[in-house]
């Protein structure tokens, strides 16, 4: 019997849990914090993860890093995760393609939609993004201004074909998304 097999339950450390609900009702963006933590884990140690809402592009984030995602909605509100280490590590994906605003500008048409999420509270800024997105066809453009760089979104958008421009300014993160498929 190798060490694997010999292992027992007990041996298995328990889940970490960190709430981030509260962070997240201040503003705070979650994601160092959550990322800092699953570096901290013991080997084969589990993180499960209290959130307002279901961290969907998260899931891809982590999975990069090796956990994989069961998801339980609360009968309180929100959500709870457990993100349990995989066998294999999967490998990180891709990173979205961010051009710089300098860049193929010939190729990006005039924004036919523009939202302004600044001011507002995670995950709203993504969620108003990706509403906003499923009312565009192939090609056009959506312009959105957050307060904060939304890593969460780059992941879904990457997964569903879109083109991505972004510009941090002084007035926000300025992000074009030219929609992808046809």
């Amino acid at each position: 019997m190798n060490m694997t097999e010999e292992m027992t339950m007990t041996d298995v450390p328990a889940p970490l849990t960190l709430d981030v609900r509260a962070d997240l009702r201040r503003g705070m963006e979650p994601l160092p914090r959550i990322l800092e933590t699953v570096a901290s884990l013991d080997g084969g140690q589990s993180l499960r993860l209290l959130v307002p809402f279901e961290p969907i592009p998260l899931y891809s984030v982590l999975l990069s890093k090796g956990y994989a995602h069961r998801a339980a909605r609360l009968e309180a509100g929100g959500w709870e995760i457990l993100f349990s280490p995989t066998a294999d590590a999967a490998m990180e994906p891709a990173a979205v393609k961010r051009t710089p605003s300098g860049e193929g500008q010939a190729r990006w048409d005039a924004p036919s939609t523009q939202l302004d999420n600044r001011g507002l509270s995670p995950p709203e800024p993504l969620v108003r993004i990706l509403e906003a997105l499923e009312c565009l066809q192939p090609g056009q453009v959506l312009e959105a201004v957050n307060d904060r760089d939304p890593v969460f979104l780059y992941p879904e958008l990457e997964a569903r074909g879109h083109a991505v421009r972004v510009d941090k300014g002084t007035d926000g993160v300025r992000i074009r998304i030219r929609v992808g498929g046809g």
